[in-house]
């Protein structure tokens, strides 16, 4: 084992002692299922269901698995999900079990509301729907969970449910992705275009939709994929069952061998969630979250996955992990290939090979497909339409696109823990130039992307400038992700300005190649130094160094009233229903989530 991975595991155990075993009491403490039901109950409960599941749902010691599902047909990537209760249903059935669809959770997609109201209540929608997992789970009539669930809020927001139903196994169900279509960097190259006025909507959009054209999970490496790479090393999901086509052959045995493992588990009675997300696991998704990339998006939801577990992850354990975790991917937009060619020159389990053998990931845990790791450094095939795992490839096909840990893509991880004078955040570099890394320059300060658009527009952005956009954190706007801008900060960059973005907002793993300093937090509506920050103030930003610095401050610095927010209310498009959100979410770096609080008190 590398020695700062059980450095920081052991950190993490020990800070995480009270309120792990706290957790784990409760988890002990839950009933068996469905004892306790009286008949009343048990008879509402398998009211609909055939005479035959009645039969063996009386009987206590009988699998009962609840599906969880996030079903809709706007996303592309869980439109598959439609027909998977009726598969499961069916294979759960052949193997001498029962199981019933316990719920629905929300599942927006980031897609069609960035720019948007609605992208308001993106974040919030992660704590709305682990409540929505509570609720289904609450009945009480379960022995193991199926969560179907893959894009941004969807995963941490399922998994931070189930967790605290932690008694049940719970094993993930993935759809997979889309095929490969316009290629990611052709569909930025013209959203630039679009936001310098030299190609129309009707442009635009045939470059969009070339991009995202078919059911599926959308191919670049945003936090949809990222979230599949990390229930993988977390053993929460089938060794490399993330990127298999929808409605193929072989995406349909790895959904009844999801259904075949939490009966398997059920039955055993020995592996649980709770026993199979623990620290080890956590940190191995914060490895994965390195070697591959992935989306900053997980830097709030590791976090708040980890409480819900009684983990007390934070930021400096990912950014010293982040010093000693080479990166092994290049995928866009870190790179040019799409998700499909990262699969296609070595996947998963090439990526698993390398760290294990690296001693950068702990390989005794439990996972829903047996005791170990190593297994994950397999591939699945067909043999003679019977499922199977086979060693993955030992060598790279394409080292544009994968690379072993002899000769990565960089030494370290990308991630950055950034600390100064305007508080801490966090910046990715991995899909950054070296030349763009650092920015000193006079500011712009906006509170919305609306502004920041109509000094683009107006022709106001000219030299050097460091781009900020405050009143965009958990409590002062729900936190919403801020790629309008990126097209028009790429132009910038383009055109030869020295360019960065801070903001106590979030972007995602689709962030780009301008330097963003991000989730800063004290947020601005809490009164951090940004809302301090006035038009000129020169400010530096060294994203390899991790500072973020107010270059020769002025006298009043101090002494300057801090802004306010130009809008207190959110009002329309439901945004009013979510200010009881806004006002308990906590601070970024303590995962953004209305949960903290109440979880800390429970798990003392």
């Amino acid at each position: 084992m590398h020695p700062v991975l059980g450095k920081v595991t052991e950190r993490l155990r020990e800070r995480s002692a009270r309120s792990r075993a706290a957790y784990l009491s409760l988890i002990n403490a839950a009933p068996a299922p469905r004892q306790g039901l009286s008949c009343g109950n048990l008879a509402h409960g398998m009211a609909a269901c055939s005479a035959q599941d009645k039969q063996r749902l009386a009987l206590p010691d009988e699998v009962n698995v609840g599906i969880v599902t996030a079903y809709n047909d706007m996303l592309s990537a869980h439109q598959p999900y439609e027909r998977y209760p009726a598969l499961l249903r069916q294979y759960l059935r052949r193997l001498g079990a029962t199981g019933q669809v316990a719920g629905g959770v929300p599942a927006m997609c980031d897609g069609v509301t960035q720019g948007e109201p609605g992208m308001e209540l993106s974040l919030a929608s992660r704590d709305v729907i682990a409540m929505s997992t509570a609720i289904a789970l609450s009945h009480n009539m379960f022995n193991a969970t199926l969560c179907l669930g893959i894009c941004d809020k969807i995963v941490p927001g399922l998994l931070m449910g189930a967790l605290r139903f932690g008694h049940l196994p719970t094993v993930f169900v993935p759809s997979g992705p889309m095929p490969s279509g316009l290629p990611n960097s052709e569909k930025a190259r013209v959203r630039q275009l679009y936001a310098e006025g030299k190609v129309d909507r009707q442009a635009l959009l045939a470059a969009e939709s070339a991009s995202y054209h078919s059911p599926g999970t959308c191919t670049f490496y945003g936090t949809a994929n990222t979230n599949q790479m990390l229930l993988e090393s977390m053993g929460l999901q089938l060794p490399g069952a993330s990127f298999v086509a929808p409605d193929s052959a072989l995406r349909d045995a790895l959904t009844r061998e999801a259904a075949a493992a939490a009966v398997r588990l059920a039955r055993d009675g020995r592996v649980r969630l709770a026993d199979v997300l623990d620290e080890r696991a956590l940190i191995n998704a914060v490895v994965m979250l390195l070697a591959t990339g992935g989306s900053t998006n997980l830097t709030l939801h590791l976090v708040a996955i980890g409480q819900a577990a009684g983990l007390q992850l934070d930021w400096d354990d990912m950014a010293e992990l982040s010093r000693v975790v080479p990166t092994l991917a290049h995928i866009y937009p870190s790179g040019k290939a799409d998700i499909n060619q990262f699969q296609a020159a070595g996947g998963t389990a090439f990526v698993f090979r390398q760290l294990l053998d690296a001693g950068l990931l702990h390989a005794d845990v439990q996972t829903v497909a047996g005791p170990g790791l190593e297994r994950y450094a397999l591939e699945p095939v067909l043999d003679d339409g019977e499922l199977s795992w086979r060693d993955g490839i030992g060598a790279s096909l394409d080292d544009q696109v994968l690379r072993g840990t002899e000769q990565p893509f960089a030494p370290d991880g990308g991630l950055r823990v950034i600390a100064g004078a305007l508080g801490r955040g966090v910046v990715k570099v991995s899909a950054v130039a070296a030349e763009h890394r650092r920015v000193t320059a006079a500011c712009r300060v906006f509170d919305s992307q609306t502004e920041f658009v109509r000094a683009f527009e107006a022709g106001e952005l000219v030299g050097d400038v460091v781009v900020v956009v405050r009143f965009q954190g958990p409590a002062a706007n729900g936190m919403p992700e801020l790629h309008r801008l990126m097209p028009y900060l790429g132009v910038l960059q383009d055109r030869g300005q020295r360019v960065a973005l801070v903001t106590d907002g979030r972007l995602s793993g689709a962030s780009g190649k301008v330097p963003a300093a991000i989730h800063l937090c004290p947020e601005a509506l809490h009164g951090g130094p940004i809302a301090r920050l006035r038009e000129g103030d020169v400010l530096c930003l060294d994203a390899d160094a991790g500072t973020l610095e107010l270059i020769e401050p002025a006298a009043d610095w101090q002494a300057r009233p801090a802004a306010t927010a130009p809008d207190g209310v959110r009002r329309g498009w439901g945004r009013e229903l979510f200010a009881f959100m806004r006002a308990e979410a906590s601070p970024a770096d303590q995962g953004a989530s209305v949960f903290t609080a109440s979880l800390r008190e429970a798990d003392r």
